[in-house]
């Protein structure tokens, strides 16, 4: 008799007899085995579902044997969820690129075609892997700044606001600078909603191009395009029955803005090349960094959208104007980013608070949090000084808060000394320095290292 995992696994391939295949052997073994054509879907399905074991392709339809796609899809599935145990496997394969596999994050890798009790004994071992991690404090450190704090009274009239109307359907509008937390709101809202167990699903419009806004959002059939392989899901049907939050609602173009207002209107979606409407049950949380009523004013954005869009509007204010906030923060930060790289710094210098509270942070909490995750990574002692702590000055370069040390060069330095220490080890120096792998392999391409 089989004995069942309680494990979720998701095999990624835009082979659909490979997809079958696999799933066929593996549902034998574990409780829920999941599968995706699209590696396009990978973002979404890491964030909004816990999967134990990812095995996936490492050549999709643009790219048949060189593993770059794999690669690169490996590093955007550990950047989201760095606990994630990834087993890359292909038919283009050989012991150097199994050697690279491993350097870049991924826990095992297998050859295709595979065989049974090799492919089963890898996800064994790969879930196992993940079962003993479970085991550890499951503290937010993998998800640093997960928390909206604050005390100041700007802060608590925002909370004032979320506890008012979260529980509510009412369409919410997020304001704020860069920085200031307005995804991390988001996501709390929902947290305390009704909807709290349904999806999550997270658009940054500004990163969408217009050729693939309708595509992206309302989803698309089979021939819809040139592309359009096989019928997909947009983001609102995604969502249904959860909420949807599009970030930087300000940046699409008045057509856009129009169709967005249809679906809104109507509570139904129609994707490309169908003439069928679907329903959706979702709640909307917008946000912009810009002057929105503005733009209304000057018919650059429809006013009749605005209304549609801001029955509630939460104005996140900037850290510079809720300073009784910043050391909350900064402590906050520290605790976290100690743990996560067990580092023995435990507090922070008078002076350095002084020059927290003093400093305007013109990246809002997000330039606070990498300030704090740096210096705990670089910091020696056990105290963290105002030297250890890095920020942008006038002329736009990092710095020590009271000194005239260009980061670039210390940086480089210890970078070439983590590649040193690791050997050469991707993955054991980007942990070593609190980096992604994506991240560490820019400096290296910056640093010609």
């Amino acid at each position: 008799m089989t004995t069942m995992q309680p494990g979720k696994i998701l095999i990624v391939d835009d082979d659909v007899d490979v997809l079958r295949a696999a799933r066929l052997l593996l549902k034998r073994h574990f409780e829920q085995v999941d599968f995706e054509k699209n590696p396009q879907k990978i973002p979404y399905l890491v964030s909004n579902f816990d999967y134990d074991v990812i095995l996936l392709d490492m050549n999709f339809t643009r790219d048949l044997s060189s593993g770059k796609e794999g690669f690169e899809w490996l590093d955007r599935i550990l950047d989201i969820k760095p606990e994630t145990a990834v087993v890359l496997f292909t038919a283009y394969g050989d012991v150097e690129m199994a050697v690279r596999a491993i350097k870049a994050g991924a826990v095992d890798f297998v050859l295709k075609p595979w065989e049974n009790e090799k492919l089963l004994a890898t996800i064994q071992t790969a879930y196992n892997k993940r079962a003993a991690q479970q085991d550890k404090p499951p503290a937010a450190v993998h998800h640093p700044g997960n928390q909206v704090i604050g005390k100041s009274p700007g802060m608590l009239a925002v909370f004032d606001t979320v506890s008012k109307v979260a529980a509510t359907d009412a369409n919410i509008l997020i304001l704020g600078e860069n920085g200031t937390g307005k995804d991390m709101l988001a996501r709390q809202i929902h947290a305390q909603s009704n909807r709290s167990s349904k999806p999550f699903v997270s658009v940054d419009l500004g990163a969408i191009s217009e050729t693939l806004f309708e595509s992206e959002l309302f989803g698309h059939v089979k021939g819809a395009f040139t592309d359009a392989r096989e019928d997909r899901a947009g983001r609102f049907e995604e969502a249904n029955g959860g909420t949807i939050f599009l970030d930087e609602i300000g940046n699409i173009s008045i057509p856009f803005q129009a169709k967005l207002l249809t679906v809104l209107q109507n509570r139904s979606v129609t994707k490309v090349g169908s003439n069928k409407s679907i329903p959706i049950d979702v709640r909307l949380i917008c946000a912009t960094n810009r002057n929105i009523s503005h733009m209304a004013a000057q018919h650059l954005f429809r006013q009749d959208l605005l209304y549609r869009i801001n029955t509630i509007e939460i104005h996140l204010p900037p850290l510079r104007e809720r300073v009784e906030d910043i050391i909350p923060l900064a402590e906050h930060f520290l605790q976290l980013y100690r743990d996560k790289y067990k580092r023995p710094v435990n507090s922070m210098h008078e002076s350095l608070i002084t020059q927290l509270q003093r400093y305007d942070w013109p990246g809002n909490i997000r330039e606070l949090q990498h300030a704090l995750e740096r210096a705990v990574i670089l910091s020696q002692g056990k105290t963290l000084q105002p030297k250890d702590v890095f920020v942008k000055s006038n002329n736009n370069a990092d710095q020590a808060m009271d000194t005239g040390y260009n980061l670039e060069e210390m940086e480089r330095n210890i970078i070439s000394q983590a590649m040193k220490k690791c050997n050469g080890n991707i993955t054991e120096a980007a942990k070593e320095l609190g980096l992604s792998r994506a991240a560490l392999y820019r400096r290296l391409e910056k640093y010609n290292i």
